[in-house]
């Protein structure tokens, strides 16, 4: 009784996650930044004690990342266990979720700035051009109603699962119906990953051609990298549904899932709309 709360917050214990997970992201951010100079410009590789660091520093940034978000979310998950997620601290946890949205908006907004900013104002050999043409001359677009639009309903029916699974458990307490819509929602996200891939292995240019290259590849390889990590966020939540972790009352992490790839789906009907139809 001596340990019982009286409060509904949460005294969070001290942690290395917060410092680990801030020094695995500048490392991945770093690593990339190296990389993409050494792709965009055909430079040598930045190489330390002859070994290259792109993109292996790259490499070992995400694995850190990764790592964070493994160890960081179990003590999460442990402490929603133990009675330490009251709804206070639920509020505040779903809070922390739409923040990190918005700022993914604003990552993704930069993209988009960049695309329209050079499909209105054309550059002719690193100069405004008045006659300039958007795409650049030479480029070959992807006919956006083929591949492309397979991918979009793929997307969109991956999000109608997840809506599914977030039905069956929070309004109609059905776990059978939850697993299934992870199921359904996990396996349309990877082949949405296998279809891009494929798309970009038959892409008729490439990252350091041109502008239009670059802004096209950034653009969906980051949705795409976003789609990845919101599986596996989705497989999380499968695997924990099946060892009966969410309630119908309870599961805030299935929520954050859910939010996550539902603006995964927002952020791609925008790229098809301005990427493949009307920037093509």
């Amino acid at each position: 009784m001596a340990h019982e709360k009286n409060h509904d917050y949460h005294i969070l214990q001290p942690s290395i996650w917060p410092a680990f997970g801030a020094l695995s992201a500048f490392t991945m951010l770093f690593g990339a930044v190296l990389a993409s100079h050494h792709l965009g410009r055909g430079n040598d590789p930045v190489t330390f004690v002859g070994i290259p660091m792109s993109p292996w520093l790259f490499i070992l940034g995400l694995v850190m990342v990764l790592y964070t978000m493994f160890g960081w979310w179990s003590e999460v998950v442990k402490e929603s266990h133990v009675g330490d997620h009251t709804p206070v601290v639920v509020i505040g946890l779903r809070y922390g979720v739409i923040m990190f949205i918005m700022s993914e908006v604003m990552f993704f907004a930069a993209w988009f700035w960049s695309f329209f900013k050079h499909a209105m104002y054309p550059m002719t050999e690193g100069s405004p051009a008045i006659d300039g043409v958007w795409p650049p001359v030479g480029i070959e677009t992807f006919d956006p109603w083929h591949l492309p639009l397979i991918n979009t309903l793929i997307l969109l029916c991956s999000g109608c699962f997840a809506t599914w699974a977030h039905h069956a458990l929070a309004h109609e307490n059905d776990r059978k119906g939850l697993v299934w819509g992870l199921v359904g929602a996990i396996v349309l996200g990877a082949i949405f990953t296998v279809f891009q891939a494929y798309e970009y292995g038959h892409a008729a240019f490439s990252f350091r051609e041109n502008i239009y290259g670059a802004n096209f590849f950034m653009a969906t390889g980051f949705h795409g990298f976003h789609v990845i990590i919101g599986t596996i966020f989705l497989a999380v939540c499968l695997a924990r549904a099946l060892k009966g972790h969410f309630t119908q009352e309870r599961h805030v992490g299935f929520e954050a899932a859910a939010w996550y790839w539902h603006f995964v789906d927002v952020v791609w009907l925008f790229l098809f709309a301005a990427v493949y139809i009307w920037g093509g």
